[in-house]
């Protein structure tokens, strides 16, 4: 009587493929996310430089949201790198019930504001006032949206290097604590090279950098 032969073991050959299917799926992401350059820093030029002249500075809100697993991060999709979550004031609306609803529209969270951290004035490139809070989660689910095509938690001593350098200074002083402070700073053709290096980074790599 011939012993039966132990079944053939299909883990190896399905990682294989899983792991063909994850290689073509970063390389379709790449892909798309390079086409898209010469338009989003074509746009971005135009905004930059010319923004300011027909619209005057810009006032944007942003959240610097901790919670246990860290802070929170989102990317953008025109310019990709990591930033803080926000954007624009619809007319009419107060800077906690705008920053609530870009922070829910981007990372699918509901938060709380708390406190403001301060007032950044940039001159220069895409000049604008950014008035920066502290805030907290209440409620939701974190997810991607057509805004921030991720999003994620980064501990505050392994921030990711594709994090834009203009945000460093008001999460510091956010973490730090303390009263609000009116920050100043120009962003020329050092913050330009910066941003571009962060973009084509991140393109290349698919648009989804590793988390820290």
């Amino acid at each position: 009587m011939s012993k039966r032969r132990p079944a053939a073991r299909s883990e190896p050959r399905a990682s294989g493929v899983n792991a063909i299917a994850s290689g073509r799926a970063a390389t379709a992401r790449r892909i798309a996310a390079l086409a898209r350059l010469p338009l989003d820093h074509a746009r971005n030029a135009l905004q930059g430089l010319l923004g300011p002249s027909f619209v005057g500075e810009r006032l944007v809100v942003q959240a610097v949201v901790t919670g246990e697993r860290g802070v929170l991060l989102a990317m953008r999709r025109d310019l990709m790198g990591w930033e803080l979550p926000g954007g624009n004031l619809a007319p009419g609306e107060s800077d906690e019930a705008a920053l609530a609803r870009e922070v829910r529209e981007e990372t699918g969270l509901e938060v709380a504001i708390e406190a403001l951290v301060g007032e950044y004035r940039r001159t220069g490139f895409f000049a604008h006032r950014a008035r920066v809070y502290r805030a907290r989660v209440t409620g939701g689910s974190l997810a991607p949206s057509a805004e921030a095509p991720a999003v994620a938690w980064f501990q505050p001593r392994a921030l990711p290097p594709e994090l834009f350098p203009w945000f460093r200074t008001p999460l510091e002083d956010a973490l730090r604590g303390g009263a609000p402070v009116a920050r100043s700073e120009r962003l020329g053709l050092r913050a330009i090279a910066a941003g571009f290096a962060i973009d084509l980074r991140t393109r290349w790599r698919g648009g989804a950098p590793q988390s820290g």
